[in-house]
């Protein structure tokens, strides 16, 4: 049993944080996969830039989707001194990212998380505990930068079959579309 409800609906938690990104922001979609996410917030009115390292699943985009193939672990972060409304990461873990992620967080905007947990590995993949957040792991990547709004760690389904956590955070301030 897959521990992902669908491959092209966005995930809930992520639906529900939407509504604290400002209007019109640019979005930032960090291993953005089949671009489901990055769909969602396009479809919403906002600018998204949708990254990874293969970008083949996002080749169909339509107009306010940018693709941008990078590799993220291996080569220097693409966005230094760029900052968003919202930074969307979902089913992604490279650690030596987090405080950049939250670098690019403009004030006023929002950090969106949601990855799989230490716990995780006795139903599915990863099983890597290198790809599996500690308890309290994004609440310490964010603390005394950003506000948490919600935060969840814990067992999904019934059956369980997986182990998530989620964090929604922003960051102080006024947005402004000029801090993009």
């Amino acid at each position: 049993m897959s521990s992902e409800p669908s491959a092209h609906l966005p995930s809930a938690a992520i639906v529900r944080w939407s509504a604290a990104i400002p209007a019109g922001g640019r979005v930032l979609d960090v291993a953005a996969g089949g671009g489901r996410h990055a769909r969602w917030f396009a479809q919403r009115g906002h600018p998204v830039l949708a990254v990874d390292r293969d970008v083949t699943g996002l080749a169909d985009f339509n107009p306010g989707i940018t693709v941008l193939a990078a590799d993220l672990e291996g080569a220097p972060w693409p966005f230094a001194g760029q900052t968003f409304a919202a930074v969307v990461v979902v089913n992604y873990l490279w650690r030596p990212l987090l405080p950049l992620l939250v670098d690019c967080v403009a004030p006023g905007g929002a950090l969106l998380y949601e990855t799989f947990a230490v716990g995780h590995e006795r139903h599915g993949r990863p099983r890597n505990p290198d790809f599996l957040l500690r308890p309290g792991e994004l609440l310490d990547a964010v603390r005394g930068r950003l506000e948490v709004r919600d935060y969840q760690h814990g067992p999904e389904g019934e059956p369980v079959v997986a182990v998530r956590q989620r964090l929604l955070a922003v960051r102080p301030g006024q947005w402004s579309s000029l801090s993009t």
